[in-house]
């Protein structure tokens, strides 16, 4: 068994839904026995994350670690299976969630205008309900301070 003793992504990226962990020297090694194994980006050195179902996409994409002139070829399908990888994944995304999202001023002003536009269908219900069961009062409060739609003057 492998274990994982170092994984600290160089840099990450997300595209869509999709969350790329680029691995760099030093920042990625492994424990085999009593020895320990450096990344070498020669073949692999990404793994990719599909955030809505939280598997890991690229299964076939090879890690190689050397120790000296020994090298370990690793798919990461068999990465994931013989070692406690998927616990320092955990710990990574754990991370990645914990940060609360930036939203643009172009996203922030259509989430206030979609909130806005349900508040009004939500209250024209509220209005629809207070006539059918003839409640006066409800009505009144309700269209207080309500503007009326421009209709035109004949």
């Amino acid at each position: 068994m492998l274990s994982v003793k170092r994984m600290t992504p160089f840099y990450t990226s997300k595209e869509d839904f999709r969350l790329r962990l680029v691995f760099a020297y030093q920042y990625f090694s492994i424990i085999k026995g009593s020895e320990v194994f450096q990344f070498v980006p020669i073949e692999g050195k990404e793994i990719v994350i599909n955030m809505k179902s939280l598997q890991v996409e690229n299964l076939g994409e090879v890690f190689v670690f050397q120790r000296g002139s020994r090298f370990i070829r690793l798919p990461l399908y068999q990465l994931l299976l013989i070692s406690d990888l998927h616990m320092h994944l955990s710990t990574v995304l754990e991370g990645i969630f914990q940060l609360a999202p930036e939203l643009s001023e172009p996203q922030a002003r259509e989430i206030e205008e979609l909130i806005g536009e349900l508040e009004l269908v939500n209250r024209m219900r509220m209005i629809d309900y207070a006539l059918e069961t003839n409640d006066k009062n409800l009505f009144t409060e309700l269209t207080e301070g309500m503007h009326a739609p421009n209709v035109p003057q004949e």
